[in-house]
């Protein structure tokens, strides 16, 4: 993948004002990004970057959760980033959003204490999912953490059915690796250590996972 090829969410431009409303209802959004806010919660530290961040649910929920952190969302589509713009206009929070790739993020080396991403990777090709990676732990100070929720390995032979019709909307050849589960290895060779599941969420559309990495 290009730095100028990229999939919007639900792939589509047109489609993009629906994402939120969708994935609320279909993936059980609400749990896992809690299990992503609180765990962040938790962690030492004073920034933290969301790579990915589309329409901007999560970077906003860390905010409101930790007011210590500053937050950045980083997305290379400004379609998404407007309407995560909108959801912060007039709270009092310490966020802002930048446009950008996560092949090449405009951020300094040991920038930030953590990293979250959702729903993100499975976007990405292998070659761009190590090349973000490898940006990520770049970007993270050390001993930085690592959060990632995406589409993995299926619990069963019945969730892995119902992935297909996310393989359908956002391709077969950037969701393979998840499904083959091969998500938590590209973390390990890019770089990181004490790669491990934290969460499994079976949805009504597959399988997530919460990987932590240090």
């Amino acid at each position: 993948m290009k730095n100028n090829a990229y999939i919007p969410p639900l792939r589509f431009h047109w489609l993009t004002s629906f994402y939120d409303s969708l994935v609320a209802i279909t993936i059980r959004e609400a749990f896992f990004k809690k299990l992503i806010v609180d765990k962040v919660a938790n962690v030492k530290g004073n920034n933290i970057l969301d790579v990915g961040c589309g329409t901007g649910t999560l970077t906003k929920l860390i905010a409101e959760k930790s007011p210590k952190y500053t937050v950045i969302g980083l997305d290379a589509d400004q379609t998404a980033l407007d309407i995560s713009q909108k959801k912060v206009i007039g709270k009092d929070l310490n966020i802002s959003f930048r446009q950008g790739f996560g092949q090449e993020m405009p951020f300094s080396d040991n920038s930030f204490d953590i990293v979250v991403s959702s729903l993100f990777f499975h976007h990405l090709n292998r070659s761009a999912k190590l090349a973000t990676l490898t940006e990520i732990r770049r970007l993270l100070k050390p001993n930085g953490t690592l959060l990632i929720a995406d589409w993995g390995k299926p619990t069963s032979k019945f969730q892995r059915i119902l992935f297909f019709v996310v393989q359908l909307l956002d391709g077969f050849e950037t969701t393979k690796d998840n499904v083959d589960g091969v998500l938590p290895s590209l973390v390990v060779e890019s770089g990181f250590t004490h790669v491990s599941d934290l969460n499994i969420v079976p949805t009504p559309l597959g399988t997530i996972r919460l990987i932590e990495a240090n």
